[in-house]
């Protein structure tokens, strides 16, 4: 990786010019194209493995990779949607190296959908906790395609044809994970309700 001389970047730089330059090996052409997508390609890294600092090793590797494929990288796709399928590859890759431990998803407040119950007591933060909990644990159960899908959509709240594109997949077998992984989902916090209920 030789960065090249004269390499003059700013904010404003038209990210095709920068694609340009990195391709033609300017490491600092990269490292401000990447630069532009990294928070966003951490908190998806962070969604899927759950953990900060292993989190920022997979974007370190999915930085990486984007680095030695980047002569390859022909336009079709936009660049975060091809970032986010390295992203998602290397996440996946790590979690399947992870078979001894349980992984978990973590899940936000606000990507939880909850209604604002009327009083905010132990109670009702307590179950809200719960709910949160059930959730990391069902979505963490669902195979990679599922997980994937979920996370991408729901979480992050992509679009599903550019969610669809990251993955690798038509937007029709796209939502049919999508559609899968929901009912798992639910199932899985209902029986978490149940047996809550129960004890």
């Amino acid at each position: 990786m030789t960065r090249l001389l004269g390499s003059q970047l700013t904010a404003n730089t038209p990210e095709r010019e920068l694609i340009g330059r990195a391709q033609a090996g300017d490491v600092a052409a990269f490292e401000a194209l990447a630069g532009v997508h990294a928070d966003r390609l951490y908190a998806v890294v962070l969604r899927f493995v759950g953990d900060c600092c292993e989190a920022e090793d997979v974007l370190q590797e999915t930085l990486l990779r984007a680095w030695r494929g980047i002569g390859r990288f022909q336009g079709r796709a936009m660049v975060f949607t091809w970032l986010y399928r390295i992203a998602v590859n290397e996440s996946n890759r790590a979690l399947e190296r992870r078979v001894r431990r349980r992984a978990t998803v973590p899940v936000d407040e606000e990507a939880v959908q909850v209604p604002a119950p009327l009083q905010d007591g132990p109670a009702d933060r307590a179950e809200q906790r719960e709910l949160r909990e059930a959730l990391q644990v069902a979505i963490a159960k669902l195979s990679p395609p599922y997980r994937t899908a979920l996370v991408l959509r729901d979480v992050e709240g992509l679009s599903t044809r550019d969610a669809a594109r990251i993955v690798g997949v038509g937007e029709a077998a796209f939502k049919s994970r999508l559609h899968q992984a929901r009912l798992k989902v639910r199932a899985s916090v209902s029986d978490a309700a149940l047996v809550a209920a129960a004890s």
